[in-house]
């Protein structure tokens, strides 16, 4: 295992992590965990899909008697009482939801207090008017919180969070579909992006790296939007060389997943090479959402790029995104088929007409 210094703190952390989006049995969870702790990884985000890793970790550092040694994500504002995951900006339901995890996972103490899934300016003010922000700030004064940090995906939202000063970790998806840009072809908002990446890198704010393999459509040359398969290594490689980036943290559904991504740190350097990405052509992603944001503004107010990254997810199988998209304040169902966003797509991906196929997805599961 290899490490990296978390720039404000003196936590040394494992260049690749543990994901825990899709560990959904118990027993499973557990093991998964033990391999995890004897591979080196000391680093678990807790953003799951379901409620059994908190139990199956607490057991699992309980036991090995390493809670000093290993470093816990906590997300103030997902939800597990019910079973599943859920997502609240609540303050009351945040710390009744806070609370279950910490006894779950048998600890008193949260390495990273995350404010969760911060997506809209929207999102951030009610963070700020219901006082997730200053409770984050008052559990850090008190100790309970040894670092506030930020999951979003929106690089504005997270210029202005980093510019507060107040967070040492950002979470945060990167990988090439999102990223990549040629020419006057952008496949994502790589400027706006990149700025990022070394915004962090300057003002001493680590990254760790969500959707590493965009919900696994990379994988797999039918989803990829280059429509050409990309390897996990070079994924993990490709983030892994941004600006400020600390861990990479692929979603595992058990041991075998584990097992096959640690392969990374034995692979040669070729199979880590993800320069192939520089040759794809842009006629090679027509007609596919590279959630580049071409089309922006949209005159009824919808964030097109978002939405359409939501439900490329949930196809996908991300558990999270449905909830996400649920919870965004324009959704598909606003779309008024003006056409500004076809006219404007490079890629010809006809968005008000993917508009309603995502409508009627969401509303059918």
């Amino acid at each position: 295992m290899e490490y990296r210094k978390l720039p404000h703190g003196e936590e040394k952390i494992s260049i690749i992590g543990l994901g825990s989006s899709a560990l959904e049995e118990e027993a499973e969870a557990e093991r998964t965990m033990e391999a995890a702790l004897a591979s080196g990884i000391n680093y678990f985000d807790l953003a799951a899909g379901f409620a059994a890793p908190f139990a199956a970790y607490g057991r699992v550092v309980a036991a090995a008697r390493c809670r000093g040694s290993v470093y816990y994500q906590i997300h103030f504002g997902a939800d597990y009482r019910s079973g599943k995951y859920g997502w609240t900006l609540d303050l009351d339901e945040i710390k009744r939801s806070v609370s279950w995890q910490l006894d779950a996972l048998k600890t008193d103490y949260i390495d990273f207090g995350f404010m969760h899934c911060i997506d809209e300016e929207d999102d951030l003010k009610k963070a700020e008017a219901y006082g997730t922000l200053k409770y984050l700030q008052k559990l850090k004064a008190e100790g309970t919180i040894r670092h506030i940090g930020l999951s979003t995906h929106t690089p504005s939202i997270a210029q202005k969070v980093i510019d507060t000063g107040l967070i040492d970790m950002l979470m945060f998806s990167i990988n090439p579909a999102y990223d990549y840009q040629q020419g006057e072809f952008a496949f994502g908002a790589l400027d706006e992006r990149a700025a990022l990446y070394r915004h962090c890198e300057m003002q001493g704010v680590g990254i760790s790296v969500m959707k590493p393999f965009s919900g696994g459509q990379l994988l797999d040359e039918k989803t990829s939007p280059f429509h050409k398969a990309l390897t996990e290594y070079q994924c993990i490689q490709y983030a892994l060389d941004k600006p400020g980036v600390i861990t990479v943290l692929p979603g595992v559904r058990g041991r075998d997943d584990l097992k096959r991504i640690l392969g990374f740190f034995s692979a040669a350097a070729a199979e880590k090479d993800y320069s192939v990405i520089g040759g794809f052509a842009p006629a090679q992603a027509s007609g596919v959402c590279v959630y580049c944001n071409h089309c922006a503004p949209c005159p009824a107010g919808l964030d097109v790029g978002l939405i359409n990254k939501y439900y490329d997810l949930a196809r996908a199988g991300d558990v999270l995104a449905k909830d996400h998209y649920l919870h965004l304040q324009k959704k598909a169902s606003d779309c008024v088929a003006c056409g500004h966003c076809d006219s404007r797509c490079p890629f010809h991906a006809q968005p008000s007409h993917r508009m309603e196929e995502i409508d009627a997805f969401f509303s059918e599961t």
